[in-house]
């Protein structure tokens, strides 16, 4: 393999918001920086926006140029749109690479499409890393958490650059190579199907105090502000204790207020479900927070039920602000664990070996998801869990055996009041369904045998599931 010492550190081509950040983030370390761009009026933009970062900044609008100027063996990152324009761009880039170069994808890519690019550079001397990063524009310039799977070439690589940018936890780098090819980007969805969940539930506690306490933006910021020196202290709770507290320049109201309800998505949350599904596995908190922002896009008929669909509500008070706290804190909880869970799935399916531990301790700074509640969960990884499930950790039980009386109580009262809560009460049933060692399926398998002849398990012959019932017509 050549190699050369003279040239760039690392390459970053694609210089909108997350690009231009990412970039300015290396040189901020020390790292020169190789940059270029496909519309190639945005590289001069970009290099006076760096200011005196520009001294560690190579511009090259050509493709070739732009490789040429990276040290090899070369890595390099691409922070442009997933699907056919990395497809494209892979076709493009592969004939000015050399042995030992690394191609990284740092979008938020499907995780199968990062399995299937890796398995073709394999054999070639070329690398593919699939490399999730949270933390939005912010977290990019400043410290990102990030998640990388690909080769240990790669990460050899890599390693020291990323480790630089990252955000840090007590001086820990919050980013770690956790497996081969897909691994990086199915954990990063993962991480946003989390943070669907978490959005969701704070808006149906926000949704409850307003709609059925009455209350208005300021003073439900204002409680989430109070609750961020509680166990719900999270990067989410704080932006949006922020943003409910925030005034509308042009109107003077609240800015949530001028905000038509209609929330949007980029995939994947819808990801994080589909690959539930084909896994076997069910995270109901995710679900039904995507089945949220879906119903959310019905504006139109929402209005025109309205006034036809009666809320035939029954009489119930709004629950305590500690209630309210201690059943977020408990659909954070099961929502994690649901999650960790679909890791676990693919971990064994894809033979990826997953370290949840790890993964726990690298989303405490510079994500989404950054929450008090990950020491916690990264402590009981490193314990022996009970049916390796996360909600069977004795302090995870220790924390549901507190907050689920009051998820009840919550629940409760939504569901007298009218107030819609999907993912609280997903969070709550899946609890339930947990918690009961002789569950209701059974019946399901008789309906199954009754009209079609499937079979089923006997409870004095459970190996085997070629038994069939004396069913009775019926009448």
């Amino acid at each position: 393999m050549n190699t050369s010492s003279t040239g760039a550190d690392i390459g970053v081509y694609g210089l909108g918001t997350m690009g231009s950040a990412l970039a300015l983030n290396f040189a901020d370390k020390g790292f020169d920086v190789a940059v270029s761009n496909r519309e190639p009026e945005w590289i001069k933009a970009f290099l006076t926006e760096a200011g005196p970062l520009s001294e560690r900044l190579t511009a090259e609008a050509e493709l070739a140029d732009f490789v040429a100027a990276i040290a090899r063996p070369r890595s390099i990152l691409f922070m442009i749109p997933s699907g056919a324009p990395m497809d494209a761009m892979i076709k493009a880039i592969r004939p000015h690479l050399d042995e030992g170069d690394t191609i990284i994808d740092g979008g938020n890519a499907d995780f199968n499409a990062t399995r299937r690019r890796s398995a073709d550079f394999e054999g070639t001397g070329l690398h593919y890393v699939g490399m999730g990063v949270s933390g939005g524009e912010e977290g990019a310039r400043h410290g990102p958490s990030m998640m990388v799977g690909g080769t240990d070439h790669s990460w050899t690589q890599l390693r020291p650059m990323v480790e630089a940018i990252a955000a840090k936890f007590e001086g820990d780098a919050c980013v770690a190579h956790l497996g081969p090819d897909g691994a990086g980007h199915f954990v990063k969805t993962v991480h946003n199907g989390i943070e669907y969940a978490d959005m969701q539930m704070i808006a149906e506690v926000y949704g409850m105090l307003r709609d059925g306490g009455g209350q208005d933006a300021g003073q439900i910021g204002a409680l989430f502000e109070r609750w961020q020196d509680g166990p719900l202290s999270s990067y989410l709770i704080e932006v949006s204790a922020a943003a409910l507290q925030s005034t509308d320049s042009k109107t003077g109201k609240p800015m949530v207020d001028v905000i038509l309800d209609q929330a949007g998505q980029k995939g994947t949350g819808r990801w994080t479900v589909i690959e539930a599904l084909k896994m076997g596995q069910s995270a109901n908190t995710i679900e039904a927070a995507v089945g949220a922002r879906g119903w959310s896009a019905e504006k139109d008929a929402r209005e025109c039920a309205a006034p036809l669909l009666e809320a035939q509500a029954l009489d119930a008070s709004l629950p305590a602000e500690d209630d309210l706290e201690m059943a977020l804190l408990a659909g954070r909880i099961l929502a994690h664990a649901q999650g960790f869970r679909i890791l676990a799935s693919a971990s064994e399916e894809f033979d990826w070996s997953l370290d949840y531990a790890r993964i726990s301790e690298i989303w405490r700074a510079g994500c989404i998801i950054r929450s008090a509640l990950l020491d916690d969960l990264s402590d009981a990884f490193r314990k022996e869990l009970p049916a390796d499930h996360l909600i069977l950790a004795p302090a995870m039980r220790a924390r549901l055996r507190e907050s689920i009386p009051a998820l009840r109580r919550v629940v409760s009262a939504g569901v007298s009041m009218g107030v819609a809560m999907p993912a609280l009460s997903g969070a709550l049933a899946w609890y339930d369904s947990m918690r009961r060692a002789r569950g209701t399926a059974n019946l399901i398998q008789a309906q199954r045998d009754f009209f079609g002849n499937h079979g089923f398990a006997r409870v004095d012959d459970a190996v085997g599931t070629d038994h069939h019932g004396d069913w009775k017509p019926p009448a």
